[in-house]
């Protein structure tokens, strides 16, 4: 009788493995086929070479001066019009230039200043400093 006993038990135990193999199986399978259907379909080629020449478009660009401001200015107190004015030209990493222009009743000064990283090496007056500050939010 003992020996029916564990034989019965050992076979619900051989039963209960195999059911438990079958369950894991397709568990996994329905998974495989859950994340196949939530892919995104494979693009056609023409689309893959438009995404890698727009990928390469930005990388040139990023050299491109298009960080522009320009500010205009009284520079002494006794003219007016704004005639004075500072631009700054600069590129996606800060690199550039600020052209300033300082005109009096007589003469015209020009003066140009290298800008690295937003910043620059020489003293910038406030409104060249302005220049800087807006061409960065400028896109």
């Amino acid at each position: 009788m003992n020996e029916m006993l564990l034989l019965t038990a050992v076979l619900a135990l051989l039963l209960a493995a195999t059911a438990l193999v079958v369950a894991v199986s397709a568990s996994r399978q329905a998974s495989r086929r859950a994340r196949r259907s939530r892919r995104a379909p494979e693009l056609p080629t023409d689309v893959q070479g438009l995404r890698s020449e727009v990928h390469a478009l930005r990388a040139e660009v990023s050299d491109a001066l298009r960080h522009l401001s320009v500010v205009r200015y009284d520079a002494f107190g006794d003219m007016g019009g704004h005639l004075s004015w500072s631009l700054a030209l600069l590129d996606d990493a800060g690199n550039g230039v600020v052209l300033t222009s300082i005109h009096g009743r007589s003469d015209a000064r020009t003066y140009a200043k290298g800008v690295t990283d937003w910043s620059c090496d020489q003293q910038l007056s406030p409104e060249e400093e302005e220049a800087i500050k807006f061409a960065r939010t400028a896109a």
